[in-house]
């Protein structure tokens, strides 16, 4: 009776070590089902990375919106010591005043730009003569004998073709538009309250390290405003040198010139060289010496800009090697086009940064400092 009552009272306590070290062993069901979730993790990082690959379009649109609150941050940050209000009056203020800007830009643009632009066909028109009359010296008709001529009845000769054309700019047209619409409104909103935004994204990390995300997203913030800021800056400087230049020297057009070669500034080292082929075709049939003369003068204010004033504004912001950058340039405009190219510097720029914050401080545990500080002592 007393080994029938030991073992009634060990059996639950056998059953409990039973339980316990039946918990301890690994399970022959574990493997599979470590394996499933590495499976299912493996998919679901597929499946975001198509979905992201898809909509990388709309997604650089929101990028672009980024950028925009980031510089109505910068420009709110600047009013905080001539305007003492509060941070949504300071934004609103500026608002007003790139508003106003704008609208007195447009005004202003709508009586000089048709003209100058009429000089600029008018010029090309006179330019393509020209190389037609060289190329038949040499019994080559690049431009056939009907067309090429003139740019009016090049656009009314065929109906088809024009509406054909009309139909290509009014959706290119309407897309743009749409575009622009989404980043300043995106920007707005973002602006208005960044630190929400930014904490819908910090929550989506682990508790422990969200302090990091958190000051690494605050990091990127500040590359974004000094980059934009600093584009501004080179934007204004180039348009209103070259201009200034191609108007002492005679060249027609020169404020549309000089436009498009400040705006040439977004795509570094490729966009300067790309700004001087509707300098050179303008300048080309005026004369030998108007041509070397525009030509000459584009290169040395795009040489002082590179070289001097460009990186002056910007090494505060960005810091990436120039091979690197030319490569995203090539990568993202082959792959994404015009908004890629564009958006390609302060892309890498952000990139750059969580990369060195979060894999090669965080993960790998290593300080980037003392390479890069020997690297440029040597």
């Amino acid at each position: 009776m007393d080994r029938a009552m030991s073992d009634s009272r060990m059996g639950p306590d056998r059953f409990r070590e039973v339980v316990l070290t039946a918990a301890e062993r690994p399970d022959s069901a574990e493997p599979p089902r470590s394996m499933l979730a590495v499976g299912l993790s493996l998919l679901a990082t597929g499946v975001a990375l198509f979905l992201i690959w898809q909509t990388v379009s709309s997604l650089l649109i929101v990028f672009a919106g980024v950028l925009f609150a980031a510089l109505l941050d910068a420009a709110a940050r600047a009013l905080a010591s001539i305007v003492p209000i509060s941070r949504a009056w300071r934004l609103t203020l500026v608002l007003l005043l790139l508003s106003a800007l704008s609208g007195f830009g447009m005004a202003w643009g709508a009586g000089k730009l048709p003209e100058q632009t009429r000089l600029l066909l008018k010029v090309m028109d006179t330019q393509l003569d020209v190389l037609q009359e060289h190329l038949l010296s040499y019994g080559v008709d690049l431009l056939g004998p009907e067309w090429g001529r003139d740019f009016a009845q090049w656009l009314f000769a065929d109906q088809g073709r024009f509406f054909s054309h009309a139909q290509f700019l009014l959706g290119g047209a309407s897309s743009f538009l749409s575009a622009v619409l989404v980043i300043l409104f995106l920007g707005i909103l973002f602006a208005f309250d960044p630190t929400g935004h930014r904490e819908s994204v910090v929550m989506l990390v682990k508790h422990s390290y969200r302090a990091r995300a958190r000051a690494v997203m605050d990091e990127m913030g500040g590359i974004m405003r000094l980059w934009f800021v600093g584009q501004l800056v080179r934007i204004v400087l180039m348009t209103l040198c070259v201009w200034i230049a191609l108007y002492l020297i005679g060249l027609p057009g020169p404020f549309v010139l000089g436009l498009q070669a400040g705006l040439s500034n977004f795509i570094p080292y490729l966009g300067p060289i790309v700004a001087a082929i509707p300098i050179a075709l303008v300048a080309m049939p005026l004369g030998a010496s108007l041509l070397i003369w525009a030509v000459v003068i584009y290169t040395i204010i795009q040489s002082i800009e590179g070289y001097v004033i460009g990186p002056l504004i910007q090494r505060q912001a960005v810091e990436i090697p120039p091979a690197w950058t030319l490569v995203a340039i090539v990568l993202l405009g082959s792959l994404f086009g015009v908004l890629g190219i564009a958006l390609a510097m302060p892309l890498v720029a952000i990139g750059r940064v969580a990369i060195i914050r979060f894999y090669v401080e965080d993960y790998l545990g290593d300080d980037p400092r003392p390479a890069t500080i020997a690297s440029d002592q040597s």
